[in-house]
């Protein structure tokens, strides 16, 4: 009889070990390119928001030319953090709360009250992190990375689309078990009756995956014009789309972080913030074209009350895999041949913590 070679999921301390954890965080979320937000939360100058990983905070902030800047949120002086709100506006300038030493939006130390006649500012600016505005999504790197090759989703015109909603998510689970989640939907007919309905869970076409992303497109079942609660399409499909984008649903996971689902009428964002092994942040937003927001009539509730549900499917069964892989009883298991995708993702894992 001959036996064919399964490959398998990854051992336990991949999810359950904080110093595993600790040290993946620093591999993936420190010397990868993460993706931050979107640059239309910032249309005006002084504009910010920050993102934290490990012990690291950045303000991303548009400066007063316009570009985008991501400034490590460690006052030069004696170390102290600059800013503690999530976001905001600064007013042409960016103050230390302890000793004032003051900052314009790029970085550069300004005032630095008490300190010799001969001190210079010039040698104490704020600290950058890597940042590059990649179709309206802005991704930052605390290493020294070289930016990704993306895919080309120039059809869906992204930086055209504008926020309509959010929802943040606290999800007990691994932030990898969310990506793995999302890499395929063998599970659609048992957790997602709604998406079921819209979707042939085993009809999902996949492009090669790279080290940097993986996905492709899933058809719509007959009848069905985007995901929403009922299947009908509220809004007009995106500009630039062809016949066959119109009737589809992309779906992509950058690496590390950003979860890409590109509908025909709009676009659909999961971030990852791991805050613990066990334990991830996921800012969930959903984008619409900026003409559509605008127009009398405009309606979002359908897409988002869909994919809430949906979502909170999601983090359920995430969370119920971690308390499983938790148990002293877990060893990885066998994967199936239709789960490629995933054990493609373990293996850039593996590969990143040197054992391959």
């Amino acid at each position: 009889m001959i036996r064919f070679y399964m490959h398998t999921t990854l051992p336990r301390r991949f999810y359950a070990d904080p110093d595993f954890y600790r040290a993946e965080l620093e591999r993936f979320y420190v010397n990868r390119w993460i993706c931050a937000g979107r640059a239309d939360q910032m249309p005006n100058p002084g504009d910010y928001f920050t993102r934290e990983v490990g012990d690291d905070n950045v303000i991303v902030t548009r400066d007063t030319s316009g570009d985008v800047r991501a400034l490590f949120n460690v006052c030069r002086h004696r170390g102290t953090r600059l800013c503690d709100q999530a976001a905001g506006h600064f007013v042409e300038r960016i103050q230390c709360p302890y000793h004032a030493w003051t900052y314009d939006l790029g970085g550069r130390l300004l005032a630095a009250p008490h300190m010799a006649p001969d001190f210079c500012k010039d040698d104490y600016p704020l600290k950058h992190a890597g940042c590059r505005v990649w179709e309206g999504h802005i991704f930052i790197c605390f290493g020294s990375a070289d930016f990704p090759a993306l895919p080309d989703f120039g059809a869906w015109s992204m930086n055209d689309l504008r926020l309509g909603h959010r929802i943040v998510y606290d999800v007990r689970a691994n932030w990898k078990l969310i990506v793995l989640n999302f890499n395929e939907c063998l599970h659609c007919p048992t957790l997602h009756p709604a998406l079921n309905r819209l979707h042939h869970y085993l009809g999902a076409d996949n492009v090669q995956p790279t080290e940097c992303y993986c996905g492709g497109a899933m058809g719509f079942k007959d009848g069905v014009e985007t995901m929403s609660v009922d299947g009908k399409r509220r809004r007009p499909c995106l500009p630039g789309l062809n016949r066959s984008q119109q009737q589809q649903v992309a779906y992509y996971s950058i690496y590390p972080n950003l979860l890409l689902s590109l509908h025909p009428d709009y676009m659909m964002t999961h971030t990852l913030w791991p805050r613990a092994h066990d334990r991830t942040e996921i800012v969930c937003e959903w984008h619409f074209h900026r003409d559509a927001i605008n127009t009398p009539g405009f309606v979002t509730d359908d897409a988002i009350a869909f994919w809430d549900e949906t979502n909170r499917e999601d983090w359920w069964i995430s969370e119920q895999s971690q308390k499983g892989i938790s148990s002293r009883a877990y060893e990885p298991g066998p994967y199936s041949t239709r789960e490629e995708l995933l054990w493609g993702f373990d293996e850039i894992v593996r590969r990143s913590a040197g054992q391959v």
